[in-house]
């Protein structure tokens, strides 16, 4: 992965903020938890967008078409993240006591969330397509799977494995 410094420190801010999310989620309760992850999350789109703008390298007249594009894009996989995370949290509430129901519920709700982030990439392909070049929407694309490769593995390195001989 051929990384410049500058998408390297944007990364790293993406990645501790998500963790962040993730590990505070529960723990905000006590002080106004919608406004505390609000701020989280917009952090988050800023670093991201920020992240996405210095490396799509787009023209002014690609820019105005692309970006509204992308909010919708980022509005309607934000709704996917929130399902992830909740599921997460799901994971970390049932671990001490896994029962094979609620194993099964959890991979379920897990591969219902990845098909429809599969669709929902799906769903934009034409829409970027419309506005972009077909190598920079590959690039976006790769932007975005990047992204998501680091999230996922941080989760990854986080959530212990489910422990089967009980």
């Amino acid at each position: 992965m051929n990384v410049c410094a500058g998408e390297r420190k944007v990364l790293a801010i993406l990645v501790s903020m998500v963790t962040l999310v993730l590990s505070c989620s529960m723990c905000l309760a006590e002080d106004k938890p919608a406004d505390n992850m609000d701020i989280l999350r917009a952090k988050i789109h800023a670093d991201k967008k920020l992240l996405i703008a210095e490396n799509m390298q787009l023209t002014e007249a690609e820019a105005t078409s692309f970006w509204p594009v992308y909010e919708n894009y980022q509005d309607e996989l934000f709704l996917l993240q929130s399902r992830s995370i909740k599921l997460v949290n799901d994971f970390a509430e049932a671990y001490k006591n896994m029962t094979d129901e609620i194993a099964k519920k959890l991979l379920d709700e897990y591969m219902t969330i990845e098909g429809l982030r599969l669709k929902l990439r799906q769903t934009y392909l034409p829409r970027f397509r419309k506005v972009l070049s077909e190598k920079k929407v590959v690039r976006y694309y790769q932007l975005e799977n990047k992204i998501q490769a680091l999230l996922t593995y941080e989760l990854a390195k986080n959530i212990p494995l489910v422990e089967v001989s009980k």
